[in-house]
């Protein structure tokens, strides 16, 4: 196995997605020198933090937070794009796995019952081949075994949201997610899974389905991004 391992890494040399360089056998995706390069907001630690702000007054939830800064031009950006429209699934998981790792002794997640990942309509689902917040979700419950409950689902789709104000955004959001299973997250704390966080309009979305048709769930949200 060790001799078929070599030969894999001779033919397709595992580089690091965000220098290009060569990872280590202990590396997966990114190098040890890059992945500690990454700006931690911290704001786990932090109670009326940047991303809880975002949405005070929109509805109830315990915390939030995003745990790296991001924006377009950013190394997490390379790292996002790749894990969404280069069919590197595995580096979600991988991104959920540190996000884990490094709040597991926070307390953050202290209490969590279920994580419930952003969902995505099947259309686009199936044409990217799976959805980067289950994949991010799963990584999470890998370190902490927190359940994922897939909870929501996406009824209809929406347009990208890269240009869009933030009226834009809300509109372009309202009423996308539907709770198909209350039953399932009904008098638990719950943590709202996504990727990054830019105006939260997509996490209230998400939030409001919950709050429907489960007001008895305690809403806790967590990305791996969050702009600033």
């Amino acid at each position: 196995m060790n001799f078929l391992s070599h030969i894999g890494d001779f033919m397709f040399p595992r580089t690091c997605h965000v220098c290009g360089l060569g990872l280590s056998r202990s590396e997966k995706y990114v190098c040890t020198s890059c992945l500690s390069r990454l700006p931690r907001t911290n704001w786990h630690r932090l109670p009326d933090n940047g991303m809880e702000q975002r949405f005070l007054g929109l509805f109830p939830f315990r915390q939030a937070s995003g745990h790296f800064f991001y924006s377009r031009d950013s190394d997490l950006s390379v790292l996002m794009h790749d894990l969404k429209y280069h069919g590197f699934r595995g580096l979600a998981r991988y991104l959920g796995s540190v996000v884990a790792t490094e709040l597991l002794t926070t307390g953050f997640l202290t209490g969590i019952d279920a994580l419930v990942p952003v969902p995505m309509h099947f259309m686009k689902k199936a044409r990217r081949g799976y959805n980067q917040t289950e994949e991010i979700a799963g990584g999470i419950s890998k370190i902490t075994g927190i359940p994922v409950v897939n909870a929501l689902r996406a009824v209809r789709p929406h347009r990208t949201q890269t240009s869009m104000t933030l009226d834009e955004r809300l509109q372009n959001t309202s009423g996308i997610f539907r709770l198909v299973d209350p039953e399932d997250i009904a008098g638990k704390d719950i943590l709202i899974v996504d990727d990054v966080c830019t105006t939260g309009a997509t996490l209230s979305a998400a939030a409001s389905a919950v709050r429907g048709d489960s007001p008895s769930s305690v809403i806790s949200l967590l990305t791996i991004g969050v702009t600033f």
